[in-house]
């Protein structure tokens, strides 16, 4: 007697991901910044420096009545070992959106890891990487999302 074997049954990709969807409240601000950043991008074009966008976004969410801390720094921790200021990240919203600005050619797997990096390091959920120097804003957009931060918040930790 010859029996079938049928391969497994592929999961469908919403019973293996779970997708993280942020607070109202976190949304609300990640609208906001995308929003202010879409302003200033159309005011002025691409092709200025990454600390012009960075005074005029600043300028921007300031007047949609959101807190920017600029140029913060975060310590690395390596086993007893802690490097102040090892980190520097571009602007960090309402406390909780890490936002990192570029003026380059094309966005690189590099700006990805480096945004994702202040994400852990942070314990923030959510970061934006916005290169301005795009003809189209949406095409420099990149909403990164901390999977550790969000396990631990799933867990209530």
């Amino acid at each position: 007697m010859q029996r079938s074997i049928e391969p497994p049954r592929r999961q469908d990709a919403e019973e293996t991901t779970k997708i993280f969807e942020p607070t109202p409240e976190l949304d609300r601000v990640v609208r906001k910044i995308v929003d202010g950043a879409m302003s200033v991008h159309r005011a002025l074009g691409p092709g200025l420096l990454e600390s012009v966008y960075e005074r005029c976004l600043v300028y921007e969410l300031e007047e949609r009545g959101l807190a920017i801390a600029q140029q913060v720094s975060a310590p690395v921790k390596y086993k007893d070992l802690t490097i102040e200021s090892g980190l520097r990240m571009d602007l960090v919203v309402n406390d909780g959106v890490i936002v990192e600005l570029k003026s380059v050619e094309r966005l690189l797997p590099i700006h990805e890891a480096q945004l994702l990096t202040y994400l852990r390091v942070t314990d923030k959920q959510v970061g934006l990487l916005i290169n301005f120097n795009t003809p189209r804003l949406k095409d420099g957009l990149r909403r990164m999302i901390n999977s550790t931060a969000v396990a631990s918040w799933r867990l209530g930790g």
